[in-house]
C-alpha cells in the first residue's frame, strides 16, 4: 500500500493521540488501508466524462475544485470593502462546494459500514475506530478546502492583510466543520424516517446535481464580472439569522470595519457558537446515527412504486413481438433503477434542458422579449438533442454487465431486437420526457404557433437516435461493458453526430422557407424512421 504525505504529516502528531490513549499504529494502518481504497473510486465532479481510473481519482479532482475557488472566490474579493456582501456570497459558494461534496464523495467515509463487519471483531478499541473514521474526514475536508480557498486565501492577503487572511481561515474550519456535521444530520434524519434505499437515492440524485452544477456554473461566472460601479446597502431582517452564509461573513464587518451594531454581533456570535454546538450534538446523537447505519445493508424497507401496468402498455403499443416486450421491459427497468448508469447519463440529461435556455437568455440580453418570440429563436430546442448520441453511446455501459451472459444463453430469435427494445425505452424514459418539459414551456414562450415544429423536433430525435445507434452500438448487446472501459477514441464519432443536430436543425429551418413544406417534412421524416427501424431491426 501507498505510504500517503497526509499520514507522514500525521506522523508528527503522534504524541498527541497516544496521550488520548488511541492505539496510532493500529490507526495508521487503518486509515492507510482506507485511503488505498478510496484512490480508486471515482469522484462525481468526474461522473460522465471519459476520465481513465489510473491513479488516486480524488487527488486528481482537487484541480476541478481549485479552478472553481478561483472562479466563485476570487472575484468577490474585488468588489471593495462590503465584506457582508462579497463574503456572503462567497461563504454560499463554500457551502454548495463542501455540502454537495460531502454527499456525492465523502458518503462512503461518513458513511462505512464495513468497520462493523470486519474491524468491530478484532480487538481495537472504539475510541481507536472513532479516531481512524474522524482522521479518515478530516484528511479529506483538509485536501478539498484547501484546493478550494488556497488561491483565494494568498489573494485575500495581498488585498487586505494578514489579518483578514488569518480570520477567513479560521472561519474556513468553521465552515467545513459545520458542513460536515449538517451533512450527518441530513444523513441521520433520512435514516431515522426512512430505508437506506431512500438514502441511497438522495446521494445519487446529488451527485447528478454537482456534475451539472460544475458544467454550468461557467455561465454564472461570466456574469459576475459583470458588475460594476454598484452601491450596495445592507438592512437587517430577522431571518438573516438563519442563514448561515450571513453569520460567517459579519465577523468582517465587525472586526475590520469597526461595525459594532447588535444585529453584526449576533451574527458573529452565531458563526463561532453554531459550528461548535451542532459538533456536540453529533457527538451525542453519534451512537443512534451508528444504529441506524445498519439499515444501508438492507433494501428490505424499499418503498418506491414502480408503474408496471404503465411499462405494459407501452411495451404493447411500441413492441410488435412478445420477445421485444419483454426486452423492452428489462431495459426500462435497468434504465430506471441502476444508480451508476443513471449517474452517467442524468447530468447529460440535465445539459439537455439547461442548453435550449442559455442560449435563449443570451437573445434576450441583444435583444427584447417580443423580438425573440417572434423570430425564430425556438430552434434552439435542437441543443437539447446534442446529447443524443452519447446518451445512445452510454447504453452498452453498465454496472451490472456481468450478467451479460444471459444474452448469449437465452434462446433469442433476433437479437436485434434487444437493442431496438433498449432505444424504444430510452426514448420514452428519457427523451421524450426531456423533450416534454420543454415543448411546455416553449409553448407558453412562442404561443401556439410552434406546435408542428416541436412535432418535427420529436421525429427529428428519434432519427438521431437511429443514427447513433448505427454509428457506436450496431451488432452489440447493450449494457455488456463496465463503465470502467468506457471509451475515450469516440470523439470524431461523436462530434460527427452532433454534426448531424445541426444539419437537421439547418433542414429545419430551410423547410421553413418553403410554403407546407413543414408537415411534408414531417411526413418525410415519419416514414424515414419506420423504413429505417425496419432496415436496421429486422434481422438478427
Amino acid at each position: 500500500m501507498n505510504d500517503f504525505a497526509s499520514l507522514r504529516i500525521l506522523d508528527r502528531f503522534r504524541s498527541v493521540f497516544q496521550r488520548l490513549n488511541i492505539d496510532y499504529d493500529v490507526m495508521r494502518l487503518i486509515l492507510q488501508l482506507k485511503l488505498t481504497m478510496d484512490s480508486r473510486r471515482m469522484p462525481a465532479i468526474f461522473s460522465g466524462s471519459n476520465v481513465k481510473k489510473e491513479g488516486n481519482q480524488f487527488l486528481k479532482s482537487l484541480w476541478m475544485y481549485g479552478l472553481f475557488g478561483v472562479l466563485f472566490l476570487v472575484p468577490f474579493l474585488f468588489l471593495g470593502n462590503e465584506f457582508l456582501f462579497s463574503l456572503t456570497i462567497m461563504f454560499s459558494s463554500l457551502f454548495i462546494i463542501l455540502m454537495t461534496s460531502m454527499v456525492s464523495d465523502f458518503s462512503a467515509v461518513l458513511l462505512d459500514i464495513r468497520d462493523k463487519n470486519i474491524l468491530h471483531p478484532k480487538p481495537i478499541s472504539a475510541k481507536t475506530l472513532n479516531a481512524a473514521k474522524i482522521t479518515h474526514i478530516m484528511i479529506y475536508m483538509v485536501l478539498l478546502t484547501g484546493s478550494f480557498i488556497i488561491i483565494p486565501l494568498i489573494v485575500s492577503v495581498f488585498k487586505f492583510g494578514i489579518i483578514f487572511a488569518l480570520l477567513f481561515l479560521f472561519e474556513i474550519l468553521l465552515v467545513s466543520s459545520l458542513s460536515v456535521v449538517l451533512t450527518a444530520f441530513v444523513y441521520l434524519f433520512i435514516l431515522r424516517f426512512f430505508s437506506g434505499e431512500m438514502l441511497k437515492d438522495v446521494i445519487n440524485y446529488v451527485q447528478i446535481f454537482l456534475a451539472i452544477g460544475m458544467a454550468i456554473s461557467y455561465q454564472l461566472v461570466g456574469r459576475v464580472f459583470q458588475i460594476v460601479n454598484i452601491d450596495i446597502t445592507y438592512t437587517f431582517t430577522w431571518w438573516h439569522m438563519f442563514l448561515p452564509p450571513f453569520w460567517f461573513a459579519a465577523p468582517f464587518e465587525l472586526i475590520l470595519n469597526k461595525d459594532f451594531s447588535v444585529p453584526i454581533i449576533i451574527l458573529s456570535l452565531f458563526a463561532i457558537l453554531a459550528p461548535f454546538l451542532a459538533i456536540a450534538l453529533y457527538i451525542r446523537l453519534m451512537p443512534s446515527f451508528e444504529r441506524n447505519l445498519s439499515k444501508l445493508q438492507s433494501d428490505a424497507n424499499r418503498t418506491k412504486k414502480r408503474n408496471r401496468k404503465l411499462q405494459g402498455v407501452w411495451a404493447r403499443i411500441l413492441c410488435s413481438t412478445k420477445e421485444e416486450r419483454t426486452f423492452y421491459k428489462f431495459a426500462t427497468l435497468l434504465l430506471k433503477e441502476e444508480r451508476e448508469l443513471k449517474l452517467k447519463i442524468f447530468p447529460l440529461l440535465g445539459f439537455a434542458i439547461i442548453f435550449p435556455f442559455i442560449f435563449l437568455f443570451n437573445t434576450i440580453s441583444s435583444s427584447s422579449f417580443e423580438e425573440m418570440r417572434s423570430g425564430s429563436s425556438f430552434m434552439v430546442i435542437y441543443f437539447s438533442l446534442i446529447m443524443i448520441p452519447s446518451v445512445v453511446q452510454m447504453l452498452e455501459y453498465s454496472g451490472n454487465y456481468k450478467g451479460q451472459w444471459i444474452f448469449y444463453a437465452a434462446p433469442i430469435k433476433n437479437k436485434a431486437l434487444v437493442y431496438s427494445a433498449t432505444l424504444k425505452a430510452s426514448i420514452m424514459n428519457y427523451f421524450i420526457p426531456i423533450l416534454a418539459i420543454l415543448s411546455v414551456i416553449f409553448l407558453w414562450i412562442f404561443s401556439f404557433q410552434i406546435f408542428l415544429d416541436l412535432v418535427v423536433v420529436l421525429l427529428a430525435t428519434i432519427v438521431l437516435t437511429l443514427v447513433s445507434y448505427g454509428i457506436f452500438s450496431k451488432g452489440k448487446f447493450p449494457f455488456i461493458s463496465s463503465h470502467e472501459h468506457t471509451q475515450t477514441n469516440g470523439f470524431i464519432k461523436v462530434f460527427g453526430s452532433m454534426f448531424l443536430v445541426g444539419v437537421m436543425a439547418a433542414i429545419h429551418a430551410f423547410i421553413l422557407l418553403i410554403p407546407y413544406g413543414l408537415p411534408t417534412y414531417a411526413v418525410i421524416l415519419f416514414i424515414s424512421i419506420i423504413i429505417g427501424w425496419k432496415l436496421m431491426f429486422s434481422r438478427g
